[in-house]
């Protein structure tokens, strides 16, 4: 009977090694195609994205968005703002300004 497992356990162990050799494989098709994809994906994102930024809105007066800052911080005095909702706020006012 000894002589009988040899030629399985060998087809057992060829089938075995082809076997991870095909998912090794099959992985590796599937991480280029995923990445070929990606990279496509990403080139035709760049593709569409407009080249020119669009126009700024016109410059407020500046003495209304100093008015709008004080208004701000008295809100956030009286407990009215948060310190994160006031931060926000006063960064777009600011960013009028510029």
């Amino acid at each position: 009977m000894p002589l009988m497992r040899r030629p399985v356990l060998r087809t057992v162990g060829r089938t075995a090694v082809i076997a991870g050799t095909a998912s090794a494989v099959a992985g590796r098709v599937n991480r280029r195609q995923q990445n070929k994809w990606a990279q496509q994906d990403q080139q035709q994102e760049t593709q569409q994205a407009p080249s020119a930024a669009p126009p700024a809105a016109p410059a407020a007066d500046s003495d209304e968005l100093i008015n709008k800052l004080k208004e701000l911080a008295n809100l956030k005095e009286q407990g009215i703002l948060t310190e994160a909702e006031f931060a926000d706020q006063k960064a777009k006012i600011l960013a009028q300004m510029s």
